[in-house]
């Protein structure tokens, strides 16, 4: 009788372990792997700052596996305000601020640089190097057109996080739209320590006849590459392949989806002047371009047929949806199908 306790509780324990993991959706195992590799990659690592660099990550690691415990374990309501809200704020925050802690995390695990490789292939395989092809038309004005729109990633990037993330009330799209982002994101920042590298402005820097200047958006592209850049972060491009990815997802939804009827053009167009300024403003490769463009398509691609098959899962094991929108309301009924959320 004395070991009946102990016994009960492990099997209960094990029994939502179990449940938990089942719950779990595609993306939520994508993003527990990014996290996982990125501690190999530094556990196997040879630079410096290996011990801060764990450190960061494993606490990465701890914050995501909380809020999928408290959200996905239905510690918190299923499909309350709070749950939904924490939910997001994990998924989204943890892997998009891990960007920002590449700076400790790239040297730490990737030491070495690629650059010459890199810009042999633009040789080898398109007998082109565009930042060197393209220096003699450099002027200030120029540099300051491509430094808006190089800067305007960032308020991109914004304006479709956030009101998908606090505002979506089409749970399929946003399933969707997570799913591309936390490809391109996860598979982008693990290709960082796979191939390291610092860009054409550094390893070509004697090549260049004419200095990039200009005005305030440069200056402002300059002062937030080299304080919150993870400076070898160029294969594959991301500049490139998120407001690709963007550009994407809107045409491909743009008859289902209603902003994206009027905003794909324009998404289209900032996407390709940001493509354009990567390779200007002298931070990537060609090849760098020709990465972030497939993984872009890949992803987009990818993520439909992705939510198609978990919704189906879902439907078959009676399992609730993956994402609820955010509002206040009574949470649905624990076995509530993704076709009866979205309805």
């Amino acid at each position: 009788m004395a070991t009946s306790v102990p016994l009960a509780g492990r099997s209960r324990l094990h029994a939502w372990a179990l449940a938990f993991a089942r719950d779990l959706a595609p993306h939520d195992w994508l993003i527990i792997a990014y996290f996982g590799l990125l501690f190999v990659g530094v556990l196997f690592g040879a630079g410096p700052n290996r011990l801060e660099a764990a450190q960061t990550v494993g606490l990465d690691t701890l914050c995501l596996l909380m809020g999928l415990g408290l959200t996905r374990g239905d510690v918190l309501t299923r499909g309350g305000f709070a749950s939904s809200m924490l939910y997001r704020l994990t998924l989204f925050t943890t892997v998009l601020s891990s960007y920002f802690q590449l700076r400790v995390i790239l040297p730490a695990s990737a030491p070495r640089a690629v650059d010459a490789t890199l810009y042999a292939i633009d040789l080898r395989v398109f007998h082109y190097e565009p930042s060197l092809a393209w220096d003699r038309f450099v002027t200030p004005g120029l540099t300051e057109w491509f430094a808006f729109f190089y800067f305007g990633y960032f308020f991109l990037l914004a304006i479709h996080v956030l009101p998908f993330m606090l505002a979506a009330r089409n749970m399929a799209m946003l399933a969707r739209f997570a799913t591309a982002i936390f490809t391109v994101f996860c598979a982008g920042h693990l290709l960082y320590i796979v191939v390291p590298g610092f860009g054409p402005y550094r390893y070509l820097a004697g090549s260049y006849q004419h200095e990039l200047t200009g005005g305030v958006f440069w200056r402002m592209v300059e002062a937030t590459v080299s304080g919150a850049g993870a400076q070898k972060d160029i294969f594959p491009s991301l500049h490139t392949a998120v407001p690709t990815m963007f550009a994407m997802l809107a045409f491909r939804h743009r008859k289902a989806f209603l902003p994206f009827r009027i905003s794909w053009p324009l998404v289209g167009f900032c996407a390709f002047q940001i493509v354009i300024a990567t390779m200007f403003l002298r931070w990537h490769y060609l090849i760098d371009i020709c990465a972030g463009l497939a993984l872009a398509a890949f992803a987009t691609i990818s993520s439909d047929r992705v939510v198609s098959w978990e919704e189906a899962r879902r439907e078959r094991l009676g399992l609730p949806p993956a994402w609820y929108p955010l509002q206040w309301r009574r949470a649905p009924a624990r076995g509530l199908t993704p076709s009866a959320a979205r309805d």
